[in-house]
């Protein structure tokens, strides 16, 4: 369930994660990850319960903990390769256009597991504005759950950890924005399950409110 926190937050830069909080891709994430799971043997639906919210050879190395790292690797280009190609029912989450266009002017980044070219294919084929500051796999040498991330995309903005408010929707996600000392909005169902601080069905139950003095305040609404 989620915490029983106040329903509103404040803050100073939003931090945004992008499959399943911005962008629903999980059609094209099930479809890749059950031909993965093919080729290796493994059962599909086991698999889909670890890929959310991590690198691909990130997933890989908790499935196959004895396969070599650098296969890992050289099986997430493939990866990354053809979920860039399958744009196939990737559409926004409901609320993401009005969200990105409230928070055009306010401090934001990107903080997703994705490369550059899956992240600019994703938002291009969910018509969303893509954030100017975005940190991306390459940005990184450790994949969420782990809080590099977030570290770098509060650092890229200007603000502390405890000044940024992150948007996550999985538990390796959610996991990470804590790591990084924030304070999360779970976004979405697989969300609810991970207590975050706030928890919003989509984005268009959450209103964005900023304030002469700079502070963002984020409130669900009812």
């Amino acid at each position: 369930m989620a915490a029983t926190t106040p329903a509103t937050l404040t803050a100073r830069a939003l931090l945004l994660d992008m499959d399943g909080t911005l962008v629903n891709s999980d059609a094209v994430v099930e479809r890749c990850w059950r031909r993965w799971a093919d080729r290796q043997g493994l059962d599909a639906a086991e698999v889909l319960k670890v890929v959310h919210g991590r690198q691909g050879y990130a997933t890989m190395a908790i499935l196959l903990p004895d396969r070599p790292m650098a296969e890992n690797h050289a099986d997430n280009r493939v990866m990354l390769a053809e979920e860039t190609a399958d744009l196939d029912g990737v559409v926004p989450v409901p609320g993401a256009p009005s969200f990105m266009a409230a928070i055009a002017e306010l401090p934001h980044a990107l903080v997703t597991s994705a490369d550059r070219a899956l992240a600019a294919a994703r938002m291009g084929a969910a018509a969303l504005r893509m954030p100017e500051t975005r940190i991306t796999a390459e940005s990184v040498g450790a994949s969420k759950p782990d809080p590099e991330g977030f570290l770098k995309g509060a650092a890229a903005l200007g603000f502390a950890p405890a000044d940024c408010v992150v948007f996550e929707d999985s538990e390796a996600g959610i996991q990470a924005g804590r790591a990084a000392g924030m304070r999360v909005v779970g976004v979405g169902p697989r969300a609810a399950a991970f207590a975050p601080d706030v928890h919003v069905a989509d984005l268009a139950r959450l209103r964005v409110e900023p304030a002469a003095d700079g502070s963002i305040t984020l409130t669900v609404l009812a």
